[in-house]
Formats: C-alpha cells, structure tokens, sequence
C-alpha cells in the first residue's frame, strides 16, 4: 500500500511539474484535444502593451524550427488562452484574417472558403478565460475547440499550413510569440 502511494504522489508531482505558468495562466503539459503530444513552447501575444493571450504549440516531438513544423503533416495542436477583455469575437476575427493575409502573401484565395468556415468559430462571443485548442490530425484537418467543445473542422495541409503560419511564419503575429511557441 505505502509503495501504491509513493508511487501516485510521485506521478502526481510529475504533472504537477510539467505544467508552466505565464502572464497567470497555468498551461497544461499535453493539450486536452490530441493525446500523444508535448508541450514544445509558450508565449504570450500582446498588444498596446497588454496580454492579449496565452499561446502553446504541442508536437509529436520538440521542434525549434518554424517551416518544418508548418509543412509537417502530423498531429499539432495551438492552444490559446484569452487573458483580456479586449479579446472580442470581432477582434480575435481581424486578428485572424490579418495572420492569413501575412501567412500567405496575400494569396488566400485558394483557401478562402476554408478561411471563412474557420472563422464561423469565433461567432460566439469571446471572454476572458475561454480557451481555443486548434488541432491538426492528419485525414481530418483541422478541429477548433472552444472551452473543450468541437466547433468547426476544416480539412486540407494547405490551410493548416496558412494557419500554423499565422504564429510561425515569416511574418508572424508577433516575433516573441513565435520564438516562445519554438521553445526558443
């Protein structure tokens, strides 16, 4: 019995550790939407000098270097955490639309239809808190979670290449951010 709870306290200590904590959001190892993945980075996007959100990139396996990550057509997952009011529905879709205009060149045509559906996610209304996972799982594309909830899935590599690139592309939503989600 007493090796039963050696045991529990010691695996307890272990999720308890491989969590992190920034801009106070405590940030889980794996993401809840794909299991199987690693916490590769962490970063926080902010704006007029406030925090915006609290971003995680989860891989297969750790990675420093964003095009590798953007082509790869295995299970990722970016998980972003609203830490301000400011974050709106009508905020977070500009946001978006300004990171696939920059990811792609201004060449979205091609995935404008999977763009629109994408931003169908962001409908509902936005609060602190909330947290989006958005997962990459190779024959299915991706899957936006909102709170734990499926909202959307879109498929194509193409548009989760435009996508991963909105945070990892070379002109990402911000610099810090990047280099935070490549563990850099």
């Amino acid at each position: 019995m007493r090796m039963i709870l050696v045991g529990l306290v010691a695996v307890l200590s272990l999720s308890i550790a491989a969590q992190t904590k920034i801009s106070g959001v405590t940030v889980p190892a794996q993401p809840q939407s794909v299991q199987g993945l690693v916490m590769n980075g962490i970063g926080v996007r902010v704006k007029y000098f406030m925090d915006m959100y609290v971003g995680a990139l989860y891989l297969k396996m750790k990675a420093s270097e964003a095009a590798p990550i953007i082509v790869a057509d295995e299970p990722m997952v970016i998980r972003l955490q609203i830490v301000s009011s400011l974050v709106s529905s009508d905020v977070m879709k500009e946001a978006v639309n300004e990171g696939f205009e920059k990811s792609t060149g201004g060449n979205t045509a091609i995935i404008k239809a999977e763009i629109q559906k994408f931003m169908e996610a962001f409908n509902e209304p936005i609060k602190k808190g909330d947290v989006f996972e958005i997962a990459y799982v190779p024959g299915t594309g991706v899957t936006v979670y909102k709170n734990g909830t499926a909202k959307k899935t879109i498929a194509g590599l193409a548009f989760k290449k435009a996508l991963f690139g909105i945070w990892l592309g070379a002109k990402p939503a911000q610099e810090d951010l990047k280099r935070g989600l490549l563990g850099k």
